[in-house]
């Protein structure tokens, strides 16, 4: 596979992340909570991920016979936990805030490759980073956010968020496997149901709307859990979690348009201007990646 077509799959499942958020707000809307949420969500997107390899000969392999222990680990600190931080801080904070804390992912990610590597982030990461975050806050609207619903639990839920979710990118980078990447996608699911089962019983799917439940979980999954992790698990050892966690960026740019899109929030001139600086922050970091390494 091409590099270009490695890093247009990573934005593929950071453009799909990021429409994550509007859906989880309307689900929310329709008076679900984050421990209904998250169980479905997880559960109907590592089901589809299964559903995906039956028909999907090429994909059939003894999962057993991969680096399956440290697969589960990436599901379960990557995965799993991402999806309950962060469903919890959209529960606590408006999305605004939510999304600003996610973002904190960028640099995370980057420290943690500079720590292992032992190695100085290099200039054009440091350019890179400072355009996107400078970004990302024009794109919230910094200027108009409501401070007045910020809080401690929220705070550390989106901190966690973006922690679990660099660890996600990081490692996924970091882990070498023989296996298919449907495979690879599935185990790292798989290992993450446990922890979801006894964080949020799966009793919420016996409740008079647990059919309902379960048809945002397959629409909250497939955006959430399968695109980004198939994509990922595909690009991100092709091109690196530094360059990944600079492409990610694009989630911003698709979560403030899709709320525009479909909850009606305003986007204003700051905002475009914001979203125009992530983008420029990636071509930045590509080209300068490309000519450095």
């Amino acid at each position: 596979m091409g590099r270009w077509l490695a890093i247009v799959l990573v934005i593929i499942g950071a453009s799909s992340y990021g429409l994550l958020s509007s859906f989880i707000k309307i689900a929310y809307d329709h008076g679900f909570e984050g421990g209904q949420i998250s169980p479905a969500q997880m559960t109907m997107g590592t089901l589809f991920v299964w559903l995906l390899i039956l028909f999907h000969k090429k994909s059939w392999a003894n999962p057993f016979k991969g680096p399956w222990i440290k697969l589960g680990l990436v599901g379960i600190f990557g995965l799993a936990l991402t999806t309950v931080f962060y469903n919890n801080a959209l529960s606590e904070l408006n999305a605004s805030l939510s999304i600003i804390l996610l973002f904190q992912f960028t640099w995370m990610t980057i420290s943690m490759d500079c720590i292992v590597k032992r190695r100085l982030p290099r200039k054009a990461e440091g350019y890179a980073i400072v355009i996107i975050m400078l970004g990302t806050l024009f794109a919230v609207n910094i200027f108009e956010t409501n401070w007045h619903q910020f809080n401690m639990r929220g705070l550390l839920y989106g901190l966690l968020s973006a922690l679990t979710y660099s660890l996600f990118l990081f490692l996924t980078g970091q882990v070498k496997s023989s296996l298919p990447p449907l495979m690879n996608s599935a185990v790292m699911l798989t290992a993450s149901i446990p922890v979801i089962y006894v964080l949020y019983p799966p009793t919420v799917f016996f409740d008079s709307n647990g059919g309902i439940l379960l048809l945002w979980g397959l629409l909250l999954g497939f955006l959430g859990q399968v695109v980004p992790t198939i994509s990922f698990n595909i690009g991100i050892p092709r091109i690196g979690s530094t360059l990944a966690a600079m492409l990610g960026s694009v989630e911003l740019p698709v979560a403030v348009v899709a709320a525009f899109l479909l909850i009606g929030e305003a986007v204003n001139g700051v905002q475009w201007l914001g979203m125009g600086l992530i983008l420029a922050g990636i071509i930045i970091s590509e080209y300068k990646t490309g000519t450095t390494t």
